[in-house]
């Protein structure tokens, strides 16, 4: 299973990256414009990292995911899915008859394609828990800002702080079972 763009690769948009840049400069107590670009990029990494932790995708994008053509359902990796947009093979978008999808109350996305001599296919889709910035949950907007502070001030190599981790462990998502569709 290979992902585009997927859990761990949050990439802020223009006014998104404003806003979390101004957060994590507020928590710094940073006034000057020229660490922006630094702490917009850290800012970055530590959504990638809640991404990584809570198992979810926080700002929506869209993604693909190659899958198996096979005629299984299978679990798309990214959640929470809001919208299958299609499934394509070889360049080309496969026809409706040719796959089903599937979206489950808890955001898990499931597709089964069944396409001939097609053994792979991409599913483009749209994952995430808020459309922006402002629309994160407090907790793991302020987890992200912490974060980022502190890794603009400790550098590579510096421990998530535990309050962080306790600011977004309720939104972790862990399957310690095996599941299945259909």
């Amino acid at each position: 299973m290979e992902m585009a763009n997927g859990l761990g690769t949050a990439v802020l948009g223009a006014d998104d990256r404003v806003r979390a840049t101004a957060a994590v400069k507020a928590a710094l107590r940073v006034h000057l414009a020229e660490e922006d670009g630094r702490i917009g990029d850290v800012a970055e990494a530590a959504l990638g990292l809640a991404e990584q932790f809570t198992g979810r995708v926080l700002l929506a994008r869209a993604l693909t995911e190659t899958v198996a053509a096979d005629g299984c359902w299978r679990r798309l990796a990214a959640r929470p899915v809001r919208g299958i947009a299609g499934v394509e093979a070889g360049g080309a978008v496969l026809p409706v008859e040719s796959f089903a999808v599937d979206i489950d109350g808890g955001g898990t996305g499931w597709v089964r394609v069944a396409a001939g001599n097609v053994s792979r296919a991409t599913v483009r889709f749209t994952a995430g828990m808020a459309e922006g910035w402002d629309a994160l949950a407090p907790p793991l907007r302020e987890g992200a800002v912490l974060l980022a502070a502190h890794l603009f001030r400790e550098g590579e190599g510096a421990r998530v702080p535990a309050a962080v981790a306790a600011l977004w462990r309720p939104y972790r998502t862990l399957s310690l079972r095996w599941e299945r569709h259909g």
